[in-house]
Formats: structure tokens, sequence, C-alpha cells
């Protein structure tokens, strides 16, 4: 378990993805109040405004959680800094500030009498696991919705302006970027995982996530054309399902029980995009059920839309999207196949540790309970 340079690269990537996207995010809804477009700028500050919100109140019991583990009291200035949303760029810091120590300056041969006590490597890399762990929450509660907030906008309109081109670009980077890096901290942190080597099995998984996605959030947006009722019940109804099949699951992945309330119903908002194993047990099953679905209720709304007239709808684009639509599906498809069938690196034999008192040693890692594929 190295943190290397190539790793703090990544770090650095990551930070600027995150803060290209706040600002474009910003921008986005300031024009919209100045051209008097009320409803999407609300709509647009509200997504953000979600997403970072929730992810504040993870950090803040992630903060508490380790210093309670090593016996420290709780610092008034780490509630603070949440409050005012900075709890992410907190992180950022300490990670970075430690990861640039240990990729450019950090000697293995002159601190081997450290390592019995603490792996720096470890400490970092548990940090940047944090942090992608964040950056996936914020990613499907506040960058999805703001895709499909776009696509909408940019479909009705029939225009486009380039803070909303740039909008749905940097949505489409920080969701592709955040999927990906949160797999490859998956595997770097879990102890009986092989780790996601090369770059065949990295391109491979990013492709299978970004065409079902975008599949999805087009298909979304022609429902929402079709009828806003409708597309708001059958998300509703998704989600309630995946809150479900969390509670089912019984993830234990919070201390407290309101914490795990409030990541089950996060979980089951994931769920209306994408999905996830939330126990990394065998779900061979479920997610062949769920992409079936999936790819039902896709095609089910392209034959709707092409069946019921639509005035509002810009006769131009019917076509396009809807090749759009199916060749990103089925592209998606294929990359997951392929994925699963060549690339996915396979579950090793966990290591059966020394149980004392009966009570068996757990490794000390948060991402063990947090959402695997």
């Amino acid at each position: 378990m190295k943190y290397t340079k190539c790793n703090f690269i990544m770090s650095v990537l990551g930070i600027i993805i995150y803060i290209t996207d706040l600002i474009v995010d910003i921008w986005v809804s300031v024009r919209f109040f100045h051209e008097k477009q009320y409803i999407f700028g609300v709509l647009t500050l509200s997504f953000m405004l979600f997403g970072t919100l929730v992810v504040q109140c993870f950090s803040y019991s992630w903060f508490k959680a380790d210093l309670k583990k090593t016996g420290q009291e709780t610092q008034p200035c780490f509630l603070l800094l949440h409050c005012l949303q900075m709890g992410v760029f907190t992180r950022y810091w300490f990670a970075l500030k430690n990861g640039y120590h240990i990729a450019f300056k950090y000697s293995s041969k002159t601190n081997n009498f450290m390592e019995e006590q603490i792996d720096p490597h470890k400490e970092v890399i548990d940090r940047v696991t944090d942090l992608s762990m964040l950056r996936l929450f914020e990613t499907y509660l506040e960058g999805c919705p703001q895709l499909v907030l776009q696509l909408y906008i940019f479909l009705e309109q029939g225009q486009v302006n380039f803070s909303q081109y740039l909008s749905v670009v940097v949505s489409c980077c920080a969701v592709s970027w955040s999927t990906v890096d949160y797999q490859i901290a998956l595997r770097k942190s879990l102890p009986n995982k092989n780790p996601l080597n090369g770059y065949c099995p990295k391109v491979t998984y990013l492709f299978y996530k970004l065409f079902t996605l975008l599949s999805w959030m087009l298909s979304v947006v022609l429902l929402l054309f079709l009828n806003v009722k409708v597309a708001l019940f059958l998300l509703l109804f998704i989600w309630l399902l995946g809150i479900m099949w969390a509670f089912k699951q019984q993830t234990q992945f919070c201390t407290s029980f309101s914490m795990e309330l409030l990541y089950r119903t996060v979980v089951g908002f994931i769920l209306i995009v994408t999905f996830f194993n939330v126990k990394g047990q065998n779900t061979k099953c479920p997610m062949s059920c769920y992409y079936i679905v999936k790819v039902l209720t896709t095609l089910g709304i392209l034959v709707v839309f092409w069946v019921y007239p639509l005035s509002i709808f810009n006769a131009d684009y019917i076509r396009p999207i809807s090749i759009t639509i199916v060749l990103t599906l089925l592209l998606g498809i294929i990359f997951l196949i392929v994925y699963y069938g060549i690339f996915h690196p396979n579950k090793i034999e966990e290591t059966k540790f020394d149980e004392i008192d009966g009570k068996s040693v757990q490794r000390d890692c948060r991402i063990r309970y947090f959402l695997m594929e």
C-alpha cells in the first residue's frame, strides 16, 4: 500500500475539478437570475446546496469518529469550517500536504523505526479515500441533477450559452473522474481486493459508467418533456426502492443511527442513477435485474416519446437524441459485459485474522462498509 507521485497528481486534479465545478455552477445560477429565469436559477442553487450540505454532514461525522478513535476531543474549529462549507477543502489541505511529503520527500530507509507504530502511506491513502467517497456523494447528489437540468434547458430552448455548455462538460468530467477515482481508491484501500491496474480496466469501467449514465440522463430528460409528474413519480419510486434495498442489506457504514439513515437515503439516490453494491457481496443477480429494468424503462420512454406528439419539443432533435440514447445504452452494456467478463479484478481470498477474546480483528478502514463494486 503505497501513495505514489501519480496518486498525488490525481489528488491535485481532483481538487481542480471540484473547484471548477463549484465556480461553473455559481456562474450558471447567477446568469439564470440575471436573465430572470428564476426557476432554473433556484434549481441550480438547490442542487448545489443539497449536495454540499450532505457532504459536509458526512465529513464532520467522520472527523468526529476519527478523533474519538484516537482519544481526542472534537475541535470547535472543525464544526465551524464545515458550517462554512469548507470541510472538503480542509480535507484536501491535509491530504495534499501529507501526500506531497510522502510522495516526494519521504524516505522509507530513514523511517523504518516508525513502521511498527504507523504507516504514513496508509494514513495518506485513508485521507484520500475519504475524499474519494465524499466526491462520489457530491457527484451523484449534485452533478447528475445539474446535468439533467442543463440538458433539459438546452432541448427546451434550442440553444445554449457558453456557461451552460461549460456546465455540461464539467459535470461529465466530474462524474467520470469521481467514479474512476473512487473505484481506484476502493481497491487500493481494501486488503482483500485486487487493485485496478492498467489503463484498459480503468477506461473500460469509465465508459461503462459514463455511457449507461448518459443514456439514462437523456431518457429522464425526455420523460420530463412528456410529463413532469410522471417523471418525478418514477424517480421517487426508484429512490424508495433503493432505500428499501439498503435497509434490506442492513448497511453498517455510520456509527450513529441518524447518519446511517442519511447514508441509506443517499444510497437510494445514487441507485436512481447507477448500480452500486452496498454490502460488498455477490450481486450478479441484482445487478442483472437492475440493468434489465433500466433497459426496458429506457426503451419504453423512447416508444412513448415517438408515439406521443410534443409541440413544445424541437423536432430537429428527436432523431439524433433517440439514436444517442440507443447507442450509448448499447455501448454501456457492452462495456459492462467486457469489464466484468475480462477486466474486473476478482476478489482474492480474504485474510483470516487471529481472534482475540472471541472477536475477529477488523481492518481499520472506513471504506470496508461503503459502496462496493
